[in-house]
């Protein structure tokens, strides 16, 4: 980071991207953009906490808005996670938009088990930088008490994403666990959250049903979804 001048934060108004904003700027004082991808299925929740927090650093916030509803049909169809297609098309649109701007660095709240380390180069010799890397959940959590951070009332772990709540009750309905487990375990061996919290993470998720149907209704998969049998 001490080689960092300025960068993007790659920020969903999720809880992970809201400390690596806050520490990008207040700890390194970097000259930053906030830059928030919504791919169409973004919780209000999680726009309001994007603004709320940016003005209360006085940090830039640019939205890109584009449609991911292809990844996020497959996903229900399928009974699979949405999560790293949606990552990386993510990080691509990113890239290219820290290109435009002349800006080397992309700064997001990924933690070390997303990956194998802390940074990687992208084409065109963008870094992303993995900020909250081996950073504790309680740690995290110590940040977002000082910022006006309002946690969402979402289906799974997600502070920010609409689908998947319904992504991951297709996938347990099918498999009996969620998709969530490999990564939640990486979590548990670095001793970055503890296990209680964990298996909660790792339970079925409870969805309120007009939610789930918003969603099926939205992505225009009720009929197809009627004839699948999970």
């Amino acid at each position: 980071m001490g080689k960092v001048n300025k960068a993007i934060v790659a920020f969903s108004g999720g809880k992970d991207s809201t400390v690596a904003l806050y520490l990008t700027k207040e700890k390194y004082g970097i000259e930053l953009e906030a830059v928030m991808i919504d791919h169409g299925f973004m919780a209000r929740e999680a726009i309001e906490n994007a603004k709320r927090i940016c003005e209360y650093l006085d940090v830039p916030l640019t939205i890109l808005r584009y449609d991911y509803s292809d990844i996020f049909r497959e996903a229900l169809l399928k009974a699979k996670s949405p999560c790293k297609k949606c990552s990386s098309r993510t990080m691509e649109k990113l890239r290219k938009y820290g290109l435009e701007k002349g800006v080397k660095y992309i700064i997001t709240g990924h933690e070390l088990p997303f990956a194998h380390h802390p940074y990687r180069i992208m084409s065109g010799e963008i870094i992303q930088i993995r900020l909250l890397s081996l950073m504790s959940e309680e740690e995290r959590f110590k940040i977002l008490e000082k910022l006006p951070f309002k946690f969402p009332e979402l289906a799974g772990y997600t502070t920010n994403c609409l689908v998947l709540g319904p992504a991951l009750n297709r996938y347990y309905k099918k498999h009996g666990y969620s998709f969530e487990t490999g990564r939640i375990a990486a979590l548990v061996r670095y001793g970055l959250i503890d296990t209680e919290k964990a298996l909660k993470k790792v339970s079925k998720p409870e969805i309120q049903e007009e939610v789930e149907r918003e969603i099926v209704r939205k992505l225009g998969l009720r009929e197809k979804l009627n004839m699948i049998q999970v």
